[in-house]
């Protein structure tokens, strides 16, 4: 349960779901069924349509089968069939509203949505929902044609309502578009909520937005009931608890934050004796303003954009340097196209946009594979010979479809330990930020997008921490902040050793040896000064020269980095010396400039590039160092006797001081200038392809309004370029299903096919 209390409602009667070993029963059906996650969602939404809607379970159905009657082909089964009236449904005419449902941890995909409107459409239904009980939307329902965008609205009637024609024409009216501009307005009235009732700075009317978003999504991700946690949810749940509190007891909306930071005590969210800051009326004006979202889950970013639109807007200039717009967070991303086993990085992660695209990207991946996997079961039993068989045996072939489909589902299941998903959002992620703030906002964009704020951390992104070390990543994806210095009194202190010893022996058993290297990075260097660290450090101090050094010793061997620089940065001519470093750790893959104006809306002013590098593999390290050394070698001799002439001279105790220093001098020049001979030669031998690519237009504008995006037809060229020349090996996990005896079996890459099911 949510709380450590219970609610009960006097003097109603509520239907609930009821489950029995493995099976569940379907008043509908008025038999018991083989418990699966979609039928679940599917019980629990008919218990909502009795309690909450008022509808009689005599005027539904489950599992009717409706038909294309205008083309003549097509049949499909829907999950939920309503009418208005028990006559209606008694005399089969056409429906009121067809309900589709997806397991709870299924993301419901456009394709579903579309999927589910032509069944409403083929059984002459005004609504049309879709549900996974997380998320709900409703659609209304054009007659005689299929459109090319369907049309959203808030609610679908109540019982009472189908006699009121007026009422139903308001509800078929009332559009809901979930926009990131919406979205994006409720957390700027919230915020003035605070900044007028409260009078807290904007950075602390920030923090306890936070909070309360965080006690909606732990409230939202673990009810199937109400679903959202609104206003009218929190007076009764508040009634309850005053009911059974004692003297000593928080007031409800405190005990509401005690809870949600327990839940969270092992993300390091919040400090122990944290407590919510503002006013009770405060909080319940805002839990109003955000009752009509629910932010357990959604199918898109609309949430993530709108909240990093607001930080954006609201921290300008403390925060600004945080922020990423979209396209190119999305270009990054694809353009390195990370794979399902790959480990993720940003070690200045900000609000999570590189992250959250990431898992997304990835996580899209494992979905469709789980699909496919889905449509080839379906394929082969659902055979010519399927509508030939009798009822009982449909039905036999139906549930045997459900049970896989359950083990299908459950590799999309965070929360279940060895599912697909649960490797990517537990293994593959990780971010760290200096800035706790930024930090904590990470981690709640992440839960908002699916999770994986397991692995974000507050720290100094040049450090060290838990699973972010040297020669772990795969793909590192970054916006460090630049124009700024890491000074050379910035020392590792005693506050940045990692003391917490039962974290050390979970990390240590978790990564084994190489986490207890890591930790020698602080441990071996307090008092030492943070750019010693660094060999760049040597040539300068700027903080993007220094990030670029440290993500690429983040990379494994043949690691990918794409990273957001200040435009020229590696051809200024006071940086040689770092671009000649860099250039001896990684083939620089891609450049590409993009107009200054892009970053404009996040208050940016330098015009940025985004270069993407590939750390070298073991084998172009033996190929670099031996292009060095042949180069070397080939300079040498041009300098070989005048080099023993003077280290003769020099040897020769015979000569005076001034003259050897002065030979010594002599000697050095001429080491220096066979360095610099050295290095074109370096370049030839090691010759490759630098792609640099110019673009004018990148899908926002100064204002951050939408705009032609060339970054998406570059990805076109540049895909088909990386795969001819071969710039990376990325070994994927590939994972194969198949049904063979009534079993269902699974097997990775080239191992052996392994029975789930």
């Amino acid at each position: 349960m949510f709380y450590n209390f219970v609610l009960s409602l006097q003097n109603s009667i509520i239907m609930e779901v009821q489950i029995k070993d493995n099976k569940i029963y379907a008043p509908l059906k008025d038999k018991w069924l083989v418990l699966t996650p979609e039928e679940r969602v599917r019980q629990e939404y008919i218990c909502r349509l009795v309690n909450h809607y008022g509808f009689d379970l005599s005027q539904m159905a489950q599992e009717i089968q409706v038909n294309n009657s205008q083309r003549g082909q097509g049949k499909a089964r829907a999950d939920i069939v309503i009418w208005k009236s028990i006559s209606e449904k008694n005399d089969e005419t056409s429906a009121a509203i067809v309900v589709e449902c997806k397991a709870e941890h299924i993301t419901i995909r456009e394709e579903d949505y579309f999927q589910g409107y032509n069944y409403a459409a083929w059984a002459g239904a005004d609504f049309f929902v879709t549900t996974n009980l997380k998320e709900t939307r409703v659609f209304k329902v054009v007659k005689g044609k299929l459109p090319k965008g369907l049309e959203e609205i808030v609610d679908i009637p109540k019982a009472e309502d189908f006699t009121n024609s007026k009422k139903i024409k308001e509800l078929l009216s009332q559009t809901k578009a979930f926009t990131r501009e919406e979205f994006s307005k409720l957390l700027f009235k919230c915020h003035n909520i605070i900044r007028n009732n409260d009078k807290l700075s904007p950075e602390a009317a920030f923090d306890e937005i936070s909070k309360v978003l965080f006690i909606k999504i732990r409230y939202e991700r673990d009810n199937t009931g109400t679903q959202i946690f609104s206003k009218e949810e929190l007076k009764k749940l508040r009634e309850a608890y005053d009911k059974t509190k004692s003297k000593q007891s928080l007031p409800f909306y405190q005990q509401l934050f005690e809870c949600t930071k327990e839940d969270y005590v092992k993300d390091d969210l919040f400090e122990p004796n944290d407590t919510i800051k503002i006013k009770e009326a405060s909080f319940e004006a805002i839990v109003k303003e955000l009752e009509v979202y629910n932010l357990s889950r959604t199918a898109d970013d609309i949430k993530g954009i709108a909240f990093e639109n607001f930080l954006g807007k609201t921290f300008r200039g403390e925060l600004g340097q945080f922020f990423t717009p979209r396209t190119i967070v999305d270009f990054m991303v694809a353009l390195l196209d990370p794979e399902e086993g790959e480990i993720i990085c940003d070690p200045c992660c900000g609000s999570g946009g590189f992250l959250i695209k990431a898992f997304e990207y990835v996580r899209e991946k494992i979905e469709n594979d789980i699909q496919k996997a889905k449509e080839q079961i379906k394929t082969q039993l659902y055979d010519e010979n399927y509508e030939s068989l009798s009822e009982k045996k449909r039905t036999e072939v139906d549930e045997r479809i459900n049970q896989y489909f359950t083990v299908l589902n459950q590799e999309l299941d965070t929360a279940k330990d060895g599912s697909r998903l649960k490797q990517l959002s537990h293994d593959c992620i990780f971010g760290t930020d200096a800035n706790p703030r930024m930090a904590r906002t990470a981690k709640m964009n992440m839960i908002m997008h699916g999770d994986g704020h397991g692995g974000v951390h507050h720290h100094d992104g040049l450090l060290n921490v838990n699973g972010i070390f040297e020669n772990r990543f795969d793909v590192i994806l970054t916006n460090p902040p630049f124009g700024s210095r890491v000074e050379k009194s910035l020392k590792i202190t005693e506050a940045d050793r990692f003391t917490n010893e039962d974290k050390i022996k979970y990390y240590t058993k978790r990564y084994g040896e190489e986490y207890t290297k890591a930790l020698e990075q602080i441990n071996n260097n307090i008092n030492n000064s943070v750019i010693d660290l660094y060999d760049s450090g040597k040539f300068s101090s700027l903080t993007e020269v220094l990030f670029i050094e440290r993500c690429l010793r983040l990379l494994k061997p043949g690691g990918r980095l794409g990273i957001v620089l200040p435009e020229g940065v590696l051809n200024n001519t006071n940086l040689q010396s770092v671009r000649e470093l860099f250039e001896g750790m990684a083939k620089i893959i891609l450049i590409t400039s993009i107009p200054q104006e892009v970053f404009m809306a996040s208050g940016a002013t330098v015009k940025p590039s985004l270069m993407f590098f590939k750390k070298f593999t073991a084998e172009e390290v033996t190929q670099y160092e031996q292009a060095k050394d042949k180069a070397y070698k080939q300079v040498l001799s041009q300098y070989t006797e005048q080099i023993a002439e003077l280290k003769a001279y020099i040897e020769d105790k015979k000569n005076s001081r001034s003259e050897i220093k002065t030979k010594k001098a002599e000697l050095k020049a001429i080491e220096a200038q066979i360095a610099e001979e050295v290095k074109p030669i370096v370049k030839q031998l090691f010759d490759y392809l630098i792609p640099i690519a110019q673009i004018q237009k990148a899908g926002i504008t100064t204002t951050g309004a939408t705009c032609e995006n060339e970054l998406d037809e570059l990805l076109k060229e540049y895909v088909p370029y990386r795969k001819e020349h071969k710039l990376w090996e990325a070994i994927a996990k590939q994972y194969e299903y198949k049904v063979e005896n009534n079993h269902i079996y699974k097997k990775l890459n080239n191992s052996n096919w392994e029975e789930i099911c």
